[in-house]
């Protein structure tokens, strides 16, 4: 499989873009119940039931799906390092070599006992310790993505700021695009709920929204400087590789979210405030739940090329 004529491995590439697509979004979901949905919705204890129970069920299958993503990113792992065929990389033991001596096989245990805990977790949803510490341990399993990466093999003090970087880009993209699909299920739950209710309550939790997505921009656009900085080092790397003119358009998708993030908070949220609340459904609500869409769309393609930048060599190596 080629990506700007540059040779990828794709099965490799469409399991990293999937568990982390499924991890982000765990804690995204979370995010979004313990920042946006749960403070907004309080007064509607039965709206907000409705909203927490989907909200659960899309973690729980996003923890599924991250699972078994995780489990065949680690056999496709072993492959590589040992150069094995899938059966015998499952059946020669070699697994547990690259489990017990390598630092990708130490960050996918320390991950796997973040996933048993986040699941004992949202089992005990009930309970608010267990919510936050529910959001705590999905908040750790995104987090040490980063040590499986690029910045996991940066050495020395310019490591631990990679790290940095790379744990404050991986947290705020979950924020963002996890919390979006939140949102995408407030605006259906809201399509059955009496409007003279549901509406201040929707334009809240959308206003908080608004808010945990502007921090989350700005927590990218400055971990992600960072992240280029090292990785990149200069304007040209990003024009002569393969890895920079990925970066590029991965820029270009987070600017086109960013864009449609400004139309619904500078002038869509406005006009739904202005919309009498007997009006079951605005034209404004009707393009903000569009955008959503968008938007997760969008943020879908970025992290399928998050998959591809894993694999390729950083434009700094490639560039004198």
């Amino acid at each position: 499989m080629s990506w700007f004529g540059a040779e990828i491995d794709g099965p490799l590439v469409l399991t990293r873009a999937v568990h982390f697509t499924a991890s982000a979004g765990i804690a995204g979901v979370l995010m979004f119940r313990s920042f946006v949905a749960e403070p907004a919705l309080r007064p509607s204890p039965e709206g907000y039931a409705i909203v927490r129970s989907r909200l659960a069920g899309l973690a729980w299958m996003a923890l599924a799906v991250g699972v078994v993503t995780g489990l065949i990113w680690l056999v496709l792992q072993t492959m590589s390092i040992a150069a094995l065929g899938w059966g015998e990389a499952v059946k020669s033991g070699e697994i547990w070599t690259v489990v017990n001596e390598t630092q990708f096989g130490l960050v996918t245990e320390i991950r796997a006992v973040l996933a048993v805990l986040l699941s004992a977790c949202l089992l005990l949803r009930h309970l608010v310790l267990s919510r936050w510490l529910a959001l705590l341990a999905a908040s750790a399993l995104v987090a040490a993505i980063a040590w499986t990466g690029h910045a996991g093999s940066t050495l020395g003090e310019l490591g631990n700021l990679h790290l940095a970087a790379d744990v404050l880009h991986l947290c705020a993209a979950s924020a963002w695009i996890g919390g979006l699909a939140g949102l995408a299920i407030l605006f259906e739950v809201g399509r059955r709920r009496p409007a003279p209710e549901w509406r201040p309550l929707q334009q809240d939790a959308i206003s908080r929204f608004s808010i945990l997505g502007m921090i989350s921009v700005a927590a990218l656009i400055v971990s992600g400087l960072a992240n280029a900085w090292i990785l990149v080092g200069s304007f040209r790397a990003l024009l002569v590789t393969d890895y920079g003119r990925l970066l590029l358009l991965k820029i270009a998708a987070f600017a086109i979210m960013i864009a449609f993030a400004a139309v619904n908070r500078l002038w869509l949220t406005p006009r739904l405030a202005l919309v009498p609340k007997e009006v079951a459904h605005p034209s404004a609500l009707s393009a903000l739940r569009r955008n959503t869409l968008i938007e997760i769309v969008l943020g879908l393609a970025i992290f399928a090329m998050v998959g591809v930048l894993g694999t390729l060599h950083p434009a700094i190596h490639l560039v004198q």
